[in-house]
């Protein structure tokens, strides 16, 4: 799976939480920058980033990379 479907799975579990992209990179300790382009697909996010988000959103690591969607 590419970059491009893990920032949409991102995108849309920040918005169905309701952080605005300001808040949630805040919480993440991220510019919005950096998330946007995570959002976009255009940036990769390592793993302690992934593991950061989903425990921000309150999401399995599995979840989040699965391959079925």
């Amino acid at each position: 799976m590419g970059a491009e479907t893990w920032g949409r799975r991102i995108k849309a579990y920040r918005k169905l939480k309701g952080y605005t992209q300001i808040q949630f990179a805040r919480e993440l300790g991220i510019s919005v920058s950096v998330l946007g382009e995570v959002e976009r697909g255009t940036r990769t996010p390592d793993s302690s980033l992934i593991d950061q988000i989903c425990k921000t959103l309150d999401i399995p690591v599995e979840e989040l990379l699965a391959t079925n969607s």
